[in-house]
């Protein structure tokens, strides 16, 4: 049996022994090997993290891998989508013919929001308003799709609330679609209930197709989106979703499945955008490798 320990130079996560660990608890233990029946157990040394939140969980087995300041409640920016498209795949045929209006467009440009550069006029299936909403993580798309199966934002949002309660995210709060900050305040969650979200959605083989690709086009040619997630190329990876503004930080959800078990990571509040892909990617490999050992 592999015992984890963690080097780092910020606060220390906590990490969690397979054997020991029980699906959803984070137990603390020390850094000394741990011996077994087999003989003294190598220590494998997490990789440094950065972030203000790290969470990596075996979604598999139930158990945490590494936690830092996975209970703490901030803003979680644009994985905020996430639960929009979980709803949205819910309720929402996927032929549903949603007609785009110009108060979609000027939402986004009037919160600094990343949009799909839709057209006002235009009339997309839900089918391509989530690849538009997962892939360049367009605000545009999101408040049509809100705008539509709330009916109205205000009334999506409550449905995000609600269903957050349902599945369990208790340190979940939504004010919007999207993760834009508001006015009046912004959404939180926890690193914890981000992978639990991402864990969820994910079981919808719909999901998980949209976050696993890279490029998409339109069936009529209009429209070309790009993933944001750098994380696709790696073994196994299959999203999720990216996210970032002034106050949430850089935002990461990435998954992969690996020798039989899927790996779920969140980060939160990250100072530096292009270090969550190395993050990630590191304790990807890191999980990998001690489960093989073990």
């Amino acid at each position: 049996m592999a015992t984890f320990a963690l080097v780092t130079g910020v606060a220390a996560p906590v990490l969690a022994p397979p054997a020991l660990a029980a699906p959803g608890l984070t137990q603390h233990i020390s850094t000394q090997h741990i011996s077994t029946q087999h003989g003294p157990a190598q220590a494998y040394v997490a990789p440094h993290v950065h972030g203000r939140a790290v969470y990596l969980w075996d979604a598999t087995t139930g158990q945490d891998l590494l936690d830092k300041n996975a209970a703490e409640r901030m803003p979680v920016a644009s994985l905020t989508k996430m639960m929009t498209a979980y709803i949205i795949l819910r309720e929402a045929d996927l032929d549903d013919e949603v007609k785009i209006k110009r108060e979609d467009l000027e939402y986004a440009w009037n919160n600094d929001g990343t949009t799909a550069d839709l057209e006002a006029g235009d009339t997309l299936p839900v089918r391509e308003l989530l690849y538009a909403l997962l892939l360049p993580s367009g605000a545009d798309a999101a408040h049509a799709l809100a705008r539509v199966y709330g009916p109205g934002v205000k009334g999506f949002v409550d449905k995000m609330n609600a269903t957050a309660r349902e599945l369990g995210l208790k340190d979940t709060l939504y004010v919007n679609a999207d993760g834009l900050p508001t006015s009046h305040g912004d959404g939180h969650s926890t690193a914890r209930d981000q992978a639990r979200l991402a864990e969820i959605a994910l079981r919808n083989p719909i999901f998980t197709k949209i976050t696993s690709t890279s490029h998409h086009s339109t069936e009529d040619g209009r429209y070309d989106w790009y993933n944001t997630n750098h994380m696709l190329g790696l073994p196994g990876a299959i999203g999720v979703k990216t996210g970032s503004t002034n106050a949430a930080g850089f935002c990461l959800a990435f998954a992969a499945d690996r020798d039989g078990h899927r790996l779920i990571g969140i980060i939160l509040g990250e100072d530096v955008a292009s270090r969550r892909w190395n993050t990630a990617e590191r304790l990807l490999d890191w999980a990998s490798e001690s489960e093989s050992e073990r």
